[in-house]
């Protein structure tokens, strides 16, 4: 009897199994603290990348990559932070997403601040050159002297700059991954999800 069952699980149809999608490690959802982490590194970069100046860039990327790293500066980590991070199935936008622009602001104003009194303020996308750091020109003289006051304006504007492109940025990367035009409606006694 053994055998005679054993032959009849042989000889039935194998259930149809789909084939697990293996997707690349880059685009796995991960934890918030991580994506506010991968969205750090993206601004250090674009801000390091702005120290440059662009007249050492031959021919066409004279004009490309300064764009990148303002690209990486104010777009750049928030748009990823927030395609990154896990969120639940009903989830559009919770408390947590709309903090993740001011809170990403906040942190990348800080490394912004020791970047600029350590190394030097962002090179205008446009041409200039690079001066050194802010620690350095507060003492210095002639026309590589830098005032207090131009550096807390110049330091305010990129605070107000962060903190307005990064919420807008967050607010509408997570609107666009579901649920952009969704809302619910009553028709005929039933809600209806559009």
């Amino acid at each position: 009897m053994v055998v005679g069952a054993v032959a009849a699980t042989d000889t039935s149809s194998p259930t149809q199994q789909r084939p697990q999608k293996k997707e690349s490690r880059l685009f796995f959802k991960t934890s918030y603290r991580r994506g506010i982490i991968e969205a750090i590194v993206i601004y250090t970069l674009g801000r390091l990348g702005a120290l440059i100046s662009p007249q050492v860039f031959p021919g066409w990327l004279f004009v490309l990559l300064p764009l990148l790293f303002l690209f990486l500066q104010y777009l750049g980590g928030p748009i990823w932070a927030t395609y990154r991070i896990q969120s639940t199935r009903r989830e559009r936008m919770s408390r947590r997403f709309w903090l993740l622009g001011p809170l990403l602001a906040g942190l990348c104003f800080l490394i912004d601040l020791v970047i600029s009194l350590t190394l030097g303020l962002a090179v205008n996308a446009l041409g200039g050159v690079q001066q050194g750091p802010a620690l350095w020109r507060f003492f210095a003289s002639g026309e590589a002297h830098l005032t207090l006051s131009e550096f807390g304006l110049y330091e305010l504007r990129t605070a107000v700059a962060l903190l307005a492109l990064y919420t807008v940025a967050v607010v509408c990367s997570r609107l666009a991954q579901g649920g952009f035009l969704r809302f619910t409606m009553p028709a005929g006694g039933r809600r209806v999800t559009l």
